[in-house]
Parts: structure tokens; C-alpha cells; sequence
């Protein structure tokens, strides 16, 4: 099976990469405009030559089964319309694209072409949160908070925040059928944003912190007098009476904790299978974040 990876940045380097060139079927194929970091990261790697690529028209001349995109978020919407349109079957890092129509025409072309599209949602594989969808989810409370990070709303919320908008969305027990968006915006840049999903028996609060002077994620469900809790994608603690901790072991590598191998993985998978992975769901997250974002840029918070 013959594989790129568009774009060797640190999510790229640290996450995906350990993943994919482990796998022994697997001919991985590189590809950044930067030569220096193109042969640093192959030779950290053991890419042969043949195998690195400075242009897209090269790496699609090898005739891919399947590529990984690791690009900035501004040029997601011209490589994968390219990938799409040349029939391989893309995983793209979140989010598709900043503008919704973007996001809304990748998806379109995909089904039109018949080509898989998956979106980097790698928290809905993280055994920590995917073992909360077989707890009672009355009350769900997501923080992922930064230290001394204001950020342009868009990008923050396309970025970052989306990540807590599509877990809420992953464990939320019904239909959503209540939003409400609270925020800090100052000098152009938001500081927090608070966003709360309700539905016929749950509520789900999802929130970010940029100057929360803590680099945190913590996700807590409730219900039917029990709670858990997921500190940084690491420890679940388990709260009826005393509580009970279970740790990361040792030895599990990060990507795995993160879930990061398990979706590269599963896709891998679906390819192998001819089996068409399709990202409408994705785009149901994308749509809600562009509410959020509409909802902050409009002072309606």
C-alpha cells in the first residue's frame, strides 16, 4: 500500500509517523516544500530517497492508495480537493478547512467521487474518553485550557477548541436540540469561550481557557450517582463512594494514549477493506463550531 504524508511539522514528526512506519505493508511517502526538513525528518525515519518528494505532482506520480495531511489549515482546502480529485483517500488533520463552504465543498466532492475523507478527530479512539460512552452521561463537562494563549477567534476555535466541541458531540447520549455560546473576547482576541449543548437528559458544557495559567485537558461525565473522570487523556478516575484510579502504564506510547495510532489504524484499515470512510459527521462539528465562532464575532456572548 503506498501512503503520503503532506506536511512533516511536529504533529506529524510526533504522532503519526511513529505510527505509520511501523506498519509493514505500509510504502510511506514524504512530501514538504522545505528540502532540509524533508531529508532531516526521512533520514530520522529511514525514508529512502526515491521515496521524498518536494511537490505534490511528484508524490501523486506514485499512484497512492492513501495520504495523510499535516499542512497548515489555510492551504487543507487546495491539497485535498487535489487528493480527491485524483481518487486517494485522505485523513486530513482537523479542521477541514477555517470557512465552512470549504469544509462543506471537500465533503461534497468526496461523496461525489466516491473517495474516503476522514477528519483527525483522534479523541473519539483515546481509550480514556471512548470507554465514557458506556458510562451514564447526564451532566458532561469538557475543559482544555492554554497558558498565555489569546488567540483570533476563527483560528482558535477552528484549531483547538473544536476538539472539545466534537467530543461533547461524540458522548452527548441524545439529539442536540439546545446551544448556547458564551465568551471572553478582548482587543480582537478570545480569551474563553464556554460553549453548552443541552438535550432530553443531558447537558454538556464544553469550555476553553486561554489564560487559564494551566495547560490542561479534563473531561468529567456524571450520572445515576457516578462520575468519572479523564485527566489529560492519561488517568480515568471512577467516583462512587471512594475513588478509583486507573494510570497510564508505562510503556503505552503516546500516540496510542491520544488515540492517534487507533484512527490511523482503523483507517488504514477501511482503505485495505475498499471500504469508503465518509466525513458528514465531521462536517456536523464544523457546522457547530462556525456557530460558535458567529456566535462570539456578533458579541451575541
Amino acid at each position: 500500500m503506498k501512503v503520503g504524508c503532506i506536511g512533516l511539522g511536529d504533529i506529524a514528526q510526533k504522532a503519526y509517523l511513529p505510527v505509520l512506519t511501523t506498519q509493514a505493508e505500509v510504502e510511506l511517502h514524504l512530501q514538504t516544500r522545505t528540502p532540509a526538513t524533508l531529508d532531516r525528518v526521512a533520514e530520522q525515519f529511514h525514508i529512502p530517497r526515491a521515496q521524498r518528494h518536494t511537490d505534490l505532482d511528484a508524490l501523486l506520480a506514485q499512484g497512492l492508495d492513501a495520504a495523510f495531511v499535516h499542512a497548515p489549515t489555510a492551504v487543507h482546502p487546495e491539497i485535498v480537493t487535489r487528493l480527491l480529485e485524483a481518487g486517494v483517500a485522505t485523513y486530513v488533520d482537523k479542521p477541514l478547512a477555517y470557512e465552512l463552504a470549504d469544509s462543506e465543498r471537500l465533503v461534497s466532492l468526496a461523496e461525489e467521487r466516491g473517495v474516503s475523507l476522514a477528519v483527525g478527530f483522534n479523541r473519539r479512539f483515546a481509550p480514556g474518553y471512548a470507554q465514557c460512552v458506556e458510562h451514564p452521561r447526564e451532566l458532561i463537562l469538557m475543559q482544555k485550557n492554554r497558558v498565555g494563549l489569546p488567540e483570533e477567534p476563527r483560528s482558535m476555535i477552528l484549531d483547538d477548541f473544536i476538539h472539545v466541541v466534537d467530543t461533547l458531540r461524540f458522548l452527548a447520549p441524545a439529539a442536540i436540540d439546545d446551544v448556547t455560546v458564551r465568551a471572553r473576547v478582548q482587543d480582537g482576541l478570545l480569551h474563553h469561550v464556554v460553549l453548552q449543548l443541552a438535550g432530553d437528559g443531558f447537558t454538556a458544557l464544553g469550555v476553553m481557557n486561554r489564560l487559564s495559567g494551566s495547560t490542561e485537558e479534563i473531561l468529567e461525565i456524571s450520572g445515576q450517582d457516578t462520575k468519572r473522570q479523564v485527566v489529560n487523556l492519561a488517568d480515568v478516575i471512577d467516583h462512587k463512594g471512594q475513588p478509583t484510579v486507573r494510570r497510564r502504564g508505562d510503556w503505552v506510547p503516546v500516540a496510542r494514549q491520544r488515540g492517534i495510532e487507533q484512527v490511523v489504524l482503523a483507517f488504514l484499515d477501511a482503505v485495505r477493506a475498499g471500504k469508503v470512510v465518509g466525513a458528514r459527521d465531521a462536517l456536523a462539528t464544523h457546522e457547530l463550531c462556525e456557530r460558535v465562532v458567529r456566535e462570539v464575532v456578533r458579541g451575541r456572548v
